[in-house]
């Protein structure tokens, strides 16, 4: 891998580039991960929702998957990610934005970047994920919008 910010994108960052809302950002952080500036990483996870979504989003996806890792679900994040849960961090309704945190701290990732503010890229949340991670012997990791990432 070329030298760069290992960073996990979850699902909402690539359909933010096309949401008027969050298009501006979403687009120059997708600007800034082509330039080599961030190395890529996502997951199954993410692959699995992507398949849900318009074509746009699915494109967008596919011509920057091949630049990247896809991390794989495995034994470690599922232990990672109901130990959020049993920490009251997220519901067991919000396992996936469990599961992206877990999958990204697992991967070793410096930062997680996704426009989840609910369960994700929440002041509250962000100290209690990094608790647990701390507990079971992970490093803490930063989490931003695309925004804070790109000013």
């Amino acid at each position: 891998m070329k030298n760069g910010i290992k960073i996990y994108i979850d699902t909402s960052v690539f359909g933010g580039v096309f949401d008027p809302e969050f298009e501006s950002a979403s687009k120059s952080f997708i600007s800034e991960l082509r330039s080599g500036r961030f190395l890529l990483v996502t997951s199954e996870v993410v692959k699995a929702e992507i398949e849900l979504s318009p074509p746009g989003v699915k494109d967008l996806y596919d011509s920057l998957v091949r630049r990247g890792e896809i991390v794989t679900v495995g034994e470690s994040a599922l232990r990672l990610m109901d130990a959020y849960i049993a920490s009251g961090i997220v519901g067991k309704k919000s396992r996936n934005d469990a599961l992206h945190v877990a999958l990204a701290t697992i991967a070793e990732c410096s930062i997680i970047v996704s426009w989840n503010f609910k369960h994700i890229v929440n002041f509250q949340k962000i100290p209690l994920y990094n608790a647990v991670n701390l507990l079971n012997g992970y490093s803490a990791i930063q989490i931003y919008s695309p925004y804070e990432v790109v000013l």
